[in-house]
C-alpha cells in the first residue's frame, strides 16, 4: 500500500517537510521510492517568476545525456536562466547510474498564445523523453511546465530528500505532494512513481485500479498527445483529470461523476440527472473500479482529494486557513498541520469531491448530490 501527502500553504515551506511528515506514516508503506510535485515555487538563490520562466525537471544519467540535452533545449529557442545545483550526497544514493539531478530554468517565450505555449511544453517534454529512451534511458524528464519541480527517486523518502539536500530550503513551495512507494505491481521504473503529470495537472494514488487496461486503451484510442507511457495504473488518473478539465472543460466537481457516476435510481432524482446520464455514457470507460484515493492538484494550485465507491483506501483532509494537509493517515495531517483543530478533519465518503481553494481560506467538501455550475469550467 502506497502512502500519500500532500500541503499546501500561504508561505513558501521547504519539501523537507512533507518528508519529515511521511515519516508519522511510515509503517504503511516499504519505502521503495520517493515522488515529489512542487508549486508556487520558489529559489534562494534566483528571482523566479512564473509568468516569465518555465522549469524543466528530471534525471541526466550520463554526462553525454546532459550535453545533449542542452543542445536540444538551445536549438528549440529555449534559453537556460538557472540551473539548481543539488548538495547531492552520494552514499545516500541507491542507483549509482545518476550523473546529474535536473531542475533548470528557461525564460518563457512570449510569441505564443497561452495554448500553443501549453502544447509547445508538452510536445517538448514527450520528445525529450523519447530521446532518452532512444539513448538507452540516459535521459528521464518529469516535466517541462511553468511553476513546477518533480523530483522521483528510488529509496526511502527521508533518505532521499537528504541525499538531494532537500533540507538547505534553497527550494520551496506551496504546494507539495509527495508519494512513498515505488512502482511495486509491475517493473521499477521512475515514470512510474506517482505523483503523475500533464499540462499543469497531477494526481498521485494509493490503490489498485484494477479497470486500467480499458481506461488505458479508451484514452490512447482519442489520440491526444500525452496520453501516452502508462508504466503504471494509476498513471490514468491524471489523463482522466486532464481530460475533464481541460479537453472536455468541465469544472473539477465532474471529475467524480467522470470516474465514479452515480446509480440510476439517484441520477432519477438528480436535479441535473439528465446532463449526468449523458456523461456518464459518454464517459463509461472512464469509470474506475477501486479501491483507490486520488489526490490532485490545478496549474492555480486548487488542490482535491476523492475517493472510490469501495472506500477501502484511507485520506483525511484537516488544517487551518493559510495551511492544510492531505495524507493517507491521520496521523500524517498531525504531522503537517499540528496547529490545527483536529475535531474538524474530515475523511470522505463515496459522494464527496474535498477541493482545497488556492486562497486555502477554507475547505470546500461538495456532494455528488450537490447541483453545480458549468460556468465554473477551466
Amino acid at each position: 500500500m502506497c502512502r500519500l501527502a500532500l500541503k499546501t500553504a500561504d508561505t513558501p515551506f521547504s519539501p523537507y517537510e512533507v518528508l519529515v511528515g511521511m515519516e508519522a506514516m511510515q509503517e504503511g508503506y516499504d519505502g521503495s521510492g520517493l515522488g515529489l510535485l512542487l508549486r508556487g515555487v520558489s529559489f534562494e538563490d534566483f528571482k523566479y517568476k512564473k509568468d516569465k520562466h518555465l522549469i524543466l525537471s528530471g534525471i541526466a544519467h550520463t554526462e553525454e545525456a546532459l550535453e545533449r540535452l542542452h543542445k536540444t533545449m538551445d536549438s528549440w529557442g529555449f534559453k537556460e536562466r538557472y540551473d539548481h545545483d543539488f548538495e547531492v550526497n552520494p552514499d545516500l544514493v541507491e542507483a549509482k547510474d545518476r550523473f546529474q539531478y535536473i531542475v533548470r530554468v528557461y525564460r518563457k517565450p512570449t510569441d505564443l498564445t497561452t495554448a500553443q505555449l501549453e502544447e509547445k511544453l508538452m510536445q517538448t517534454r514527450l520528445a525529450l523523453r523519447k530521446d532518452g529512451e532512444d539513448h538507452g534511458g540516459d535521459l528521464t524528464v518529469f516535466s517541462f511546465w511553468s511553476d513546477v519541480i518533480m523530483i522521483k527517486e528510488v529509496g526511502w523518502p527521508l533518505d532521499v530528500g537528504d541525499a538531494l539536500g532537500l533540507n538547505d530550503g534553497r527550494i520551496k513551495a506551496r504546494v507539495v505532494m509527495a508519494q512513498g512507494r515505488q512502482n511495486t505491481n509491475y517493473g521499477i521504473n521512475l515514470y512510474a512513481c506517482h505523483p503523475f503529470f500533464i499540462q499543469g495537472v497531477a494526481t498521485m494514488t494509493n490503490g489498485e485500479n484494477t479497470a486500467f487496461i480499458p481506461i488505458k486503451e479508451w484514452l490512447e484510442g482519442k489520440n491526444i498527445p500525452g496520453y501516452v507511457g502508462y508504466q503504471s495504473d494509476s498513471e490514468v488518473f491524471a489523463h482522466i483529470l486532464h481530460y475533464v478539465t481541460k479537453k472536455l472543460g468541465l469544472p473539477l466537481q465532474l471529475y467524480k461523476h467522470v470516474i465514479t457516476p452515480l446509480k440510476n435510481e439517484e441520477l432519477d432524482v438528480h436535479p441535473q440527472g439528465d446532463f449526468l446520464k449523458g456523461l456518464r455514457t459518454t464517459c463509461r470507460r472512464l469509470i474506475i473500479d477501486g479501491p483507490n484515493a486520488v489526490i490532485g492538484t490545478l496549474p492555480d494550485e486548487t488542490c482535491m482529494l476523492v475517493m472510490d465507491q469501495k472506500k477501502l483506501r484511507p485520506a483525511t483532509v484537516g488544517g487551518r486557513p493559510g495551511a492544510w494537509a492531505i495524507a493517507s493517515e491521520m496521523c500524517g495531517v498531525e504531522a503537517l498541520v499540528p496547529d490545527r483543530d483536529p475535531s474538524l478533519d474530515f475523511q470522505p465518503m463515496r459522494e464527496h469531491t474535498v477541493i482545497i481553494p488556492p486562497e486555502r481560506k477554507e475547505l470546500l467538501i461538495w456532494s455528488q448530490f450537490d447541483q453545480f455550475t458549468l460556468s465554473q469550467a477551466a
